[in-house]
């Protein structure tokens, strides 16, 4: 799901009024340069025939974008526009919004555009309506600006991409993990995403189906990676590869934007595998899957690609001291995010650490990343959101399975016990 293969599709629209006001030659100064500015943008831009003056011209300029089907829509005013407007506005395109107000002309004692009122006037009314927003301001030019203008574009996106979001839960979520399952009606409620479960036979099923043809294709793949064995051997590639090719088949045939799966208790004794190397593979490849029935992790993996983060480790909090957090998990960690192939703490083949059969991805997190820790879940039928900054360091000690250490630029202790009180569940989601 890069955003490089697939661009984010946004709606320009300029609001402008009836009656001409201010100082319009400094308006039109600036229009041309968000113009020249926005084509340059790693964005495809589309922008409606005319400017939203009125309710009718409005509408019109809204049932473009919606026909060009963007993903987010941007709304500048270089002279103040019409406020009553914005009622409208939240009527017609119910997603955040992102209001671009431009800089005043520096030169002479008369005020030239008004944009910030104006674009203050729209903000002020929309949160009365509960209805979101993105604010940028700024000149086109500026480098501030322009990173500003990218986080409102992939967060408004992202908001409104969550509402068609389809996630798979295959299994449910491992025993006594209650706040990893994955409610139908809660998350569609809090983010308007879709869930659609299977069972672990239907996954048996689609395992078996796996020719061996594809299996054989797939472990020459996963050999030119050039891991090396720990305590495993080229014996056990075929059926990681199988579960591998499994997981990336339910993505494909349903359609899914992100996967979580029960891998344990069951797994292991069925197909005499632990599936983790396949979900490392997937991780690195840009899919949101989670691991244990975790649905809301899952989807923090989906949020970070959307946005254009990067891969996602979901991780339990091991342990923790008044600077640092051990991040820890079982095996899955995607390798872009590892030490290199072949260096100290690079990825290799092993078996789990408890229950002895293979496939893990035994790895350290990269030392010296920054990274955010967050993770959003439900509780009571609400969401709650939680982020930190931090930077990886090398671990103490050696722990099997992927190891990793955070020295956070906040004290982690009472972050903790105070997400512990608000319900977030025993996994973190670790980006760059």
């Amino acid at each position: 799901m890069s955003n490089k293969n697939n661009p984010l599709k946004v709606g320009g629209i300029f609001l402008g009024r009836r009656r001409p006001g201010f100082d319009m030659e400094w308006g039109k100064v600036m229009e041309q340069s968000v113009r020249r500015w926005l084509q340059k943008t790693e964005f495809n831009i589309f922008e409606p025939a005319e400017k939203a003056v009125d309710e009718a011209s409005l509408r019109r300029v809204i049932a473009a974008c919606e026909d060009q089907r963007v993903d987010a829509i941007v709304l500048l005013q270089t002279t103040q526009s019409d406020g009553r407007l914005a009622p409208t506005m939240a009527q017609l395109w119910p997603d955040p919004l992102i209001l671009w107000a431009t800089p005043e002309n520096q030169s002479g004692d008369m005020i030239s555009s008004c944009s910030l009122v104006g674009t203050h006037v729209w903000a002020s009314t929309l949160r009365h309506m509960g209805h979101a927003f993105e604010l940028v301001y700024g000149d086109p030019a500026a480098a501030g600006t322009q990173q500003r203008f990218s986080e409102a574009v992939r967060i408004a996106a992202t908001a409104r991409r969550l509402r068609s979001v389809r996630l798979g839960a295959i299994g449910g979520q491992a025993p006594g993990y209650f706040a990893m399952s994955a409610d139908p009606f809660v998350i569609n409620k809090g983010l308007g995403a879709q869930v659609q479960t299977f069972s672990l036979l239907e996954f048996a099923t689609v395992v078996g189906e796996i020719t061996p043809e594809a299996v054989a294709a797939d472990v020459a793949k996963v050999k030119a990676l050039g891991l090396p064995h720990k305590d495993t051997t080229d014996e056990d590639l075929p059926m990681a590869s199988r579960l591998y090719l499994a997981l990336k088949s339910f993505f494909d045939t349903e359609n899914l934007d992100a996967l979580t799966v029960r891998e344990w208790p069951e797994m292991p004794n069925t197909f005499g595998q632990w599936p983790y190397l396949g979900v490392a593979r997937l991780a690195d490849e840009g899919r949101a899957i989670g691991i244990e029935g975790d649905a809301d992790g899952a989807l923090c993996a989906w949020i970070g690609e959307s946005l254009g983060l990067g891969r996602c480790y979901l991780s339990d909090w091991l342990e923790h001291d008044r600077e640092t957090i051990t991040i820890w998990h079982v095996g899955a960690a995607p390798i872009s995010l590892c030490e290199p192939v072949g260096k100290p703490g690079g990825p290799q083949l092993a078996r789990h650490f408890n229950i002895k059969k293979p496939t893990c991805l035994e790895a350290t997190i990269r030392a010296g990343m920054p990274v955010t820790v967050f993770r959003f879940w439900r509780l009571d039928g609400k969401y709650f959101f939680t982020a930190r900054e931090g930077e990886t360091i090398k671990p103490k000690r050696h722990l099997m399975a992927t190891n990793g250490l955070v020295r956070m630029q906040d004290s982690p202790l009472e972050w903790f016990e105070e997400m512990c009180h608000a319900g977030m569940p025993h996994h973190v989601a670790v980006i760059q």
